[in-house]
């Protein structure tokens, strides 16, 4: 339950003036609670068994919770197998949770054999939610639960955690399942030990456990590593380094095929394209503050411009440079570059800018989590009456775009301040008119808002946009960020019509986030089966027999003056084979040719999903294609009459 808006175990003492909210267990905290709940019992179940066993961190997470351990050897899958069983024995005995206030002298006396229990007591209070220390000691107070025998009375076991939890082990019930187990740095840090991470997964009930198991396993038949590779699209050579990917001629053509569409949108829509270099000297980002925020996550500096003379003595010092991880100040110095009028506001620059982070390897996955990668970067600079407008046409643009790309579930998250007053910089007018600005602007979309206090950036509010995909999974894409503190920093003005200087305010909008990260979701959000104007072979012409070949070389030439990617399969192949070939390529459109097609002027369309349409007349059958290209279309069947 919540008491006061503070979340509290059920056993907590309440009087009649406190405000007393349910917590269900379906939802999105309850979910936390009850996975958290089925962390401690995994914890529990492993010191049963190996007693040796250290204990680490165990909070939950994205549909599931995890729990880092010290054991003597790595686990196996046959060890899992036993833990579940030990488990089950617990949850079967419905041990009851039971908080219980410490001091930080009797939490050390207790905890006296856990030493990563030890390290996190001295973080009372300041633990962040990062890397999951949050749910040991978060709270003001340091406090252990105990796990007590419900027909003895007895201490079954006991953690240092902040809490809360499901009142007894048997409310966790059997929706639940340990996934694997793998390396993990204690906190994060590549400079701590490396722990045993176990992940489980728990559910309300089974089914949804099962339903879960299901989008797992279409998930991994959508999993972008095996279709980037299957379809020829992308790579990562060892040869190049952990993180950067490089574009195969097909994947190439997608990613073209997104960046145009998007650059001719924003052009349309009155933003400037500027191009900006990968690196800069380090006083850049000292003004921006990344080398004081940011640092541990940039690549180390590049030390250059260094002169010695004959003897090596250096008779000028040279400068450090660095990759750069973000192009808002090179965006900045293009805006500082002249001065600015308020008739000049707002100011869009875009850029597709290729940005460097220093990922640690564990983090990595994919083309979602790289080292390299290019944001489709905007920063808008406006003066503050035109904030809410603006930011309302971005947001539109940005589900206008969206859907351009065959996404249409949509919601949004409004990061706001709290009232932790030296958390955020910035006046309170500045605050409440920003955030009602994106609030109102979120408002008018028609979609889901969900409001979060604490959450937004020191300097300003933000507004998230979430999309779920083919197969239910929500990614959190497009962000539009209030800015006034970088032009502050950076001491940007522009003249107002009363002929005085005032500071403009950013935008920060990123639409796809990164292109590579958003091609991925496409990637597995289609199956790797793109609508056809994104498809990089979108026709493909299959003789029955060599004689037609030169028939559909006809056919394939008119698709190509009208821009269409195709292809005639002339290989030794027999026909069913090259039929299985391009259905595997999950080609949109193979056209099929034999004696009768070719009598009677036409093609026969064969389909991704095995459905034919046979006879069509090659001018109408060329304007079908082209049609389902300038139309967006997803076309995966026969057209039906």
């Amino acid at each position: 339950m919540r008491v006061g808006g503070e979340l509290r175990d059920l056993a907590t003492e309440v009087t009649e003036s406190d405000t007393v909210e349910p917590v269900t267990i379906d939802s999105e905290e309850g979910l936390s609670i009850l996975r958290h709940s089925a962390a401690h019992v995994l914890a529990q179940a492993v010191q049963r068994i190996n007693p040796e066993t250290k204990l680490g961190i165990g909070p939950p997470i994205t549909d599931g919770f995890y729990y880092d351990f010290d054991p003597a050897q790595p686990f196996t899958p046959e060890d899992l197998r036993l833990i579940e069983k030990e488990m089950q024995r617990i949850i079967k005995q419905g041990q009851r949770f039971v908080r219980r206030v410490v001091t930080e002298e009797e939490a050390r006396a207790e905890l006296a054999e856990e030493p990563y229990k030890l390290e996190l007591i001295g973080l009372k209070g300041g633990a962040g939610d990062e890397n999951g220390e949050s749910v040991e000691v978060g709270g003001a107070e340091l406090t252990i639960y105990d796990n007590i025998d419900p027909k003895t009375g007895e201490l079954c076991w006991k953690d240092l955690c902040r809490g809360p939890h499901v009142p007894n082990t048997r409310i966790i019930g059997n929706g639940w399942s340990l996934m694997r187990s793998a390396g993990a740095y204690w906190r994060g840090s590549e400079k701590n030990p490396m722990l045993q991470r176990i992940y489980g997964t728990a559910w309300p009930s089974k089914d949804e456990l099962r339903a879960y198991q299901t989008r797992l396993e279409e998930a991994a038949k959508r999993d972008h590593r095996k279709l980037g590779k299957e379809l020829d699209l992308f790579s990562f050579p060892d040869e190049i380094g952990s993180g950067m990917s490089v574009w195969h001629p097909r994947g190439g053509i997608i990613r073209g095929e997104m960046e145009q569409h998007a650059r001719r949108r924003h052009i349309a829509a009155g933003y400037h394209y500027v191009y900006t270099p990968h690196i800069s000297k380090e006083d850049l980002f000292w003004q921006s503050n990344h080398l004081v925020n940011y640092k541990d996550d940039m690549f180390p500096a590049i030390h250059l411009d260094e002169v010695a003379d004959d003897d090596g003595h250096v008779v000028k010092q040279g400068q450090d440079y660095y990759l750069k991880p973000m192009n808002c100040p090179m965006h900045i110095l293009i805006y500082k570059e002249r001065s600015r009028s308020y008739r000049d506001l707002p100011l869009r620059l875009a850029e597709n800018g290729t940005v460097y982070r220093y990922e640690r390897s564990g983090a990595l996955h994919g083309l979602t989590r790289v080292r390299g990668f290019t944001q489709d970067d905007s920063h808008l600079f406006v003066t503050p009456d035109q904030l809410q407008e603006e930011a309302g046409k971005v947001l539109d643009f940005i589900i206008s775009m969206l859907r351009d790309f065959g996404l249409t579930d949509f919601e949004l998250e409004l990061s706001m301040r709290d009232d932790e007053k030296d958390k955020w910089i910035g006046t309170d007018e500045f605050w409440e008119s920003s955030t009602d600005a994106l609030r109102q602007v979120a408002l008018a979309s028609g979609l889901k808002l969900t409001e979060v206090p604490g959450e937004a950036a020191f300097y300003g509010p933000k507004i998230d946009l979430k999309t779920r995909d083919a197969i239910g999974r929500v990614w959190q894409l497009s962000t539009v960020q209030v800015d006034p503190n970088l032009p502050e920093r950076f001491e940007l003005e522009y003249t107002g019509a009363d002929g005085e200087k005032h500071r403009p305010i950013m935008i920060h909008r990123a639409l796809f986030g990164s292109i590579e990260r958003f091609f991925a979701i496409l990637l597995e959000h289609y199956a790797g089966a793109f609508p056809v104007w994104l498809s990089p072979v979108q026709v493909v012409g299959i003789p029955v027999a060599e004689q037609y070949g030169e028939y559909l070389d006809g056919v394939i030439a008119q698709l190509h003056e009208r821009g269409v990617r195709a292809e005639v399969d002339h290989s030794d192949d027999r026909m069913p084979k090259k039929i299985r070939t391009h259905t595997k390529a999950k080609v949109p459109f193979q056209l099929i040719a034999g004696e009768d097609d070719r009598a009677a002027g036409a093609v026969s369309f064969r389909f991704r999903d095995g459905t034919q349409l046979n006879g069509v007349p090659v001018a109408e059958a060329i304007e079908r294609i082209v049609g389902s290209i300038d139309a967006h279309e997803q076309v995966s069947t026969a057209w039906t009459e």
